[in-house]
């Protein structure tokens, strides 16, 4: 990790999302019922600690589907590391995201 993180419950829950396939800013939200304010601050946080990184889709693919386009991201290895931290940290983690979230979580 480049940068020291403030490891908060809230920045555990992006990246368990992120450990099981979520992968866009919504997408995060819906599954751990966090706010967008507190989400994509997280996201950019964790990007520039080395522990996410992210990638643009394209604009056609949106423009498909009539929306804008989405940042997609990824959990790395240092993020997998900084999870299993939170997992030992944070006892119910495992069971801070929602089930019924809808359907399964979108690969790009």
């Amino acid at each position: 990790m480049t940068t020291r993180l403030n490891l908060t419950y809230p920045t555990a829950l992006v990246l368990r999302a992120l450990s099981e396939g979520y992968g866009y800013g919504f997408d995060i939200m819906d599954a751990s019922g966090l706010p967008s304010g507190t989400v994509y601050p997280a996201l950019r946080r964790l990007e520039r600690a080395g522990c996410v990184a992210s990638t643009w889709e394209e604009e056609a693919a949106a423009r498909r589907e009539g929306r804008p386009a989405r940042r997609y991201y990824q959990i790395t290895r240092d993020g997998m590391a900084l999870l299993a931290r939170a997992r030992e940290r944070f006892a119910g983690l495992d069971h801070g995201l929602h089930t019924a979230a809808g359907p399964e979580p979108s690969v790009a």
